[in-house]
């Protein structure tokens, strides 16, 4: 047993403890506490101290959304004024690399793996459209779950699509750290037969979580609205357009919500154009809704309202989204970020959605 003492311990779930100690055993924290003498246990377990000075000991921080697959378009993708221009820059930037093991992927998935962990990350929730990502998130040191996002907005056989995917996740050899789980891309990309789907697939296994895009952009919302807009001439011009779907009317998560989408396992992703109701409607459910603020502004999406996300209710998680939006996978520069737009929001909250929320 070993037993850590710092400056500071910050255990999350109660106030931090001046110089405090954790203990571990075998890799595991079984103890925490305040400053005092060993105690006999500790002794009789041959226990060694070790005092990390001024230092701060608190729990792995927790990425819950990023996609390690694009780190191989770290700075090349520039910023865009609006998001469907954004997105448009993606799809040209992977299409030129059209092979997912190609050998530079693989190595940026490797690169940004070791930089997430020399930052502080110990869990992550990565988004993967081709499941590169796996292995090499199974040999590291991180944990998590590898979400394998759909995306197919008309679909002739939604439960085929849907039931390809969950055999081909069937196939993998999950690991004690990490999992593996369906997610939906976002209401603009995907049918809603093949929401319907993946939450049927989802619900199979009563722990999996699953993760969506939602309410990230203004485009978004004027396209759920009224089937119109850059959403509605970008899936025509590439050819995805289905002339029988008809626009809900509501918000994106109204129309989520509508169709039975939402509970406590979702992820909620961005949620910048989120209103009062909207958070209301999170909150209820017990979904988890996941900020990326410096991926927002690079995007086009817009800047977050995160005092209005703590107001509501709902449970906030932090992530950096991936290293095509974000200059790196760094969760406290996302914290220092999300303290700059909300200094009203206490510290101990931002702590708090970068560990036990998510």
């Amino acid at each position: 047993m070993i037993r850590y003492r710092a400056a500071w311990v910050l255990p999350i779930t109660e106030p931090p403890i001046r110089d405090g100690w954790v203990a571990t055993d075998r890799g595991r924290v079984v103890a925490f506490g305040r400053p005092g003498p060993v105690d006999g246990r500790h002794e009789a377990a041959g226990g060694t101290e070790v005092d990390l000075g001024h230092a701060a000991i608190m729990p792995g921080l927790v990425n819950a959304h990023t996609h390690l697959e694009l780190s191989y378009l770290r700075d090349e993708v520039p910023p865009s004024p609006d998001f469907v221009s954004w997105i448009r820059q993606i799809m040209n930037a992977r299409h030129t690399r059209p092979d997912p093991n190609a050998p530079e992927i693989l190595e940026s998935i490797d690169r940004g793996i070791d930089e997430a962990t020399r930052t502080g990350t110990a869990l992550v929730g990565d988004i993967s459209n081709t499941l590169a990502t796996f292995s090499p998130l199974a040999r590291s040191e991180l944990g998590g779950v590898v979400f394998y996002e759909l995306i197919r907005f008309n679909a002739a056989d939604p439960e085929a699509f849907v039931d390809h995917a969950r055999r081909q996740l069937e196939a993998l050899t999950t690991t004690e750290r990490v999992k593996v789980s369906l997610a939906a891309h976002a209401p603009y990309s995907v049918a809603p037969l093949v929401f319907r789907a993946i939450r049927r697939a989802v619900d199979r296994d009563p722990f999996a979580p699953c993760s969506v895009h939602l309410s990230e952009s203004a485009e978004e919302v004027e396209f759920i609205k009224t089937a119109g807009g850059p959403w509605r001439a970008f899936l025509e011009e590439i050819g995805v357009w289905d002339p029988s779907w008809v626009a809900p009317g509501v918000s994106p998560v109204q129309y989520l919500d509508d169709g039975g989408f939402l509970d406590a396992r979702v992820l909620a992703v961005h949620g910048v154009q989120m209103s009062a109701a909207d958070l209301a409607t999170l909150a209820a459910r017990g979904a988890t809704l996941v900020t990326c603020p410096r991926s927002n502004g690079h995007t086009g999406a817009g800047a977050p309202p995160l005092t209005e996300f703590y107001a509501s209710g709902v449970a906030v998680a932090v992530g950096t989204d991936s290293l095509a939006s974000a200059p790196d996978l760094n969760l406290f520069a996302e914290l220092a970020t999300m303290r700059a737009l909300a200094p009203s929001v206490p510290a101990s909250a931002l702590l708090e959605s970068a560990t036990r929320q998510g």
